[in-house]
């Protein structure tokens, strides 16, 4: 049985939310308070959250998972809202979001998304580890290091990571990354890729040699220790 946290201050929707889970068999809580929500949030152990983006008392999902994600959590966020804008999109995804559902929604989307981020949650096989030349990931543990030094990643850079370690040596593209990685389909321009990408090359390769993260201009990134042999 999967443990659910929904916060949600609209009470028709949080009860119509709340009521549909709980009859595919889920354990769910309810909280209306964005505080309450974010107490919730860190205190206990969560399968999947699913955050309102606007709260009332200026407390909105976004200050949530950006709390949520800074003492380390990697439970995967659902953030709901009636902001459709690419760019609202960007923020809540930014802000550590997993996946951006909007509002109006069908239940039957909402329940998918929720799925497919238990799908990714799961940990890998016991001892699976990815390398490439010093650069070691842990899926199990969800660890990585570089070097015998450990990287401090958030939880979306350690899915980054783990993607390009993945498909080390070849080139993965923006959409590629946008629909492994953040579960989302829109315009590949958007520089939430760029950001993310960033952060992680500034853990992953500065002061280590050679550098292991890779632009390959007009097409995506790739992580190798030869890009020489990139197109």
């Amino acid at each position: 049985m999967h443990r659910i946290l929904i916060v949600e201050d609209d009470v028709i929707n949080a009860q119509y939310l709340s009521n549909g889970l709980r009859q595919q068999g889920a354990d769910v809580v309810l909280c209306r308070d964005g505080v309450q929500g974010l107490a919730l949030a860190v205190g206990q152990g969560w399968d999947v959250i699913v955050l309102d983006r606007m709260l009332p008392n200026d407390f909105d999902g976004l200050k949530i998972v950006q709390a949520l994600r800074a003492t380390g959590s990697t439970t995967p966020v659902l953030i709901l809202s009636a902001l459709s804008a690419i760019d609202e999109r960007v923020a809540g995804l930014n802000a550590g979001g997993d996946d951006y559902l909007t509002k109006p929604f069908a239940f039957t989307e909402l329940s998918a998304r929720i799925d497919a981020l238990l799908r990714r949650s799961q940990t890998a096989p016991s001892g699976y580890r990815l390398e490439v030349a010093d650069l070691r990931v842990d899926l199990m543990a969800r660890k990585a290091e570089r070097a015998g030094q450990a990287l401090a990643l958030q939880p979306r850079e350690f899915r980054l990571l783990s993607f390009l370690m993945q498909h080390a040596d070849r080139v993965v593209t923006r959409t590629m990354l946008l629909e492994a990685v953040w579960n989302y389909h829109f315009d590949p321009e958007t520089n939430v890729i760029d950001v993310h990408m960033s952060r992680l090359r500034a853990k992953v390769d500065k002061g280590f040699s050679p550098a292991l993260i890779h632009t390959v201009r007009g097409i995506g990134y790739s992580l190798t220790s030869n890009p020489d042999a990139l197109p």
